[in-house]
């Protein structure tokens, strides 16, 4: 794969049954208990698909995601990620290899649990505004006196969210009703408790490389024929969470991102948040891969380039 590739959509239908093209990625069935998920360039903001991509986004956001498996299941005993290979399917022509390597994931076929699973570390951005209107934060009260980007004094807080549909915006809940999205109490206390400990142990391996993880979101499935609860989709990238420097990180302010917040922050100083077709451009599309690949470089030890050359 050239690292200048830009790939806005998958075409394996002749080699594999297309299960869903999403906002960003495009899955398809290998076997009754594996499917292959193909990340693509396109990016997507406040709930919208933009019409142009991110070069390298797919393969970077792929790879970050295998890295964290590997770390995790070996950090965390017990844990399970959906992660099974990042070999191509045998289905998949070798003529192909060169544009799918590195974007696609094997991986478990699971049953979704309908909530995203978010941990918050920090006091920023939405959990910012909301404190700062009522000293709450999706629910849950504050103590009072807290700057901006500060920690939560008493450790990360748990704010879980629906999933909602493409074009749908997901929506804060508490734990009774995610219990009830996920069918059972014991169910979302399984989701809560990895969640908050996968959490603690990114948060740990992020800063020793540079990177303060200010919060992210978690989804999960469900192994039915083993009752595991697994650990899926992407998992702390760029995309899924708030990187921000350590070295510029300073509480009452807001930190140097290695993630997707520059680009939210562009379309809302442009007031075109939510418009549908926009062409960003040059500079943004720039800053967002290269703040893409320094979240990569410090996370895996190595750039982008290095690593694609290495598999």
């Amino acid at each position: 794969m050239s690292t200048n590739d830009l790939i806005l959509s998958s075409n394996l239908e002749s080699a594999l049954p297309l299960i869903n093209k999403g906002k960003v990625r495009d899955i398809y069935s290998i076997n009754p208990s594996t499917l292959l998920f193909v990340t693509t360039d396109r990016i997507s903001a406040f709930d919208v698909a933009l019409a142009n991509g991110i070069p390298n986004k797919g393969a970077i956001l792929t790879l970050i995601t295998a890295h964290w498996a590997s770390v995790l299941e070996n950090a965390i005993p017990g844990l399970s990620t959906h992660v099974l290979s990042l070999d191509l399917p045998s289905q998949i022509p070798p003529t192909l290899h060169t544009t799918y390597r590195h974007r696609s994931t094997q991986v478990r076929k699971l049953v979704p649990f309908k909530i995203e699973a978010i941990v918050r570390g920090y006091l920023t951005r939405e959990a910012w505004d909301s404190y700062q209107k009522d000293g709450t934060v999706c629910g849950i009260r504050i103590p009072s006196g807290l700057k901006e980007s500060e920690a939560f004094p008493d450790g990360p807080i748990y704010t879980p969210s629906t999933k909602a549909d493409v074009g749908e915006h997901d929506e804060d809940i508490n734990e009774a009703q995610a219990a009830e999205l996920v069918g059972s109490l014991e169910y979302a206390d399984r989701i809560k408790g990895l969640s908050m400990g996968i959490y603690q142990v990114a948060h740990a391996y992020a800063w020793e490389r540079g990177l303060v993880l200010a919060d992210t979101k978690f989804e999960f499935g469900l192994d039915v024929e083993s009752d595991e609860v697994v650990l899926a989709d992407e998992i702390l990238t760029p995309e899924s969470s708030r990187f921000w420097k350590r070295e510029e990180y300073v509480v009452g302010g807001d930190g140097e991102g290695c993630d997707k917040q520059f680009l939210r922050d562009w379309l809302v100083a442009e007031g075109v948040q939510g418009k549908e077709g926009l062409v960003l451009p040059q500079e943004v599309v720039k800053g967002t891969e290269e703040r893409y690949r320094e979240c990569f470089r410090r996370l895996v030890g190595k750039g982008f380039e290095e690593v694609v050359g290495e598999t």
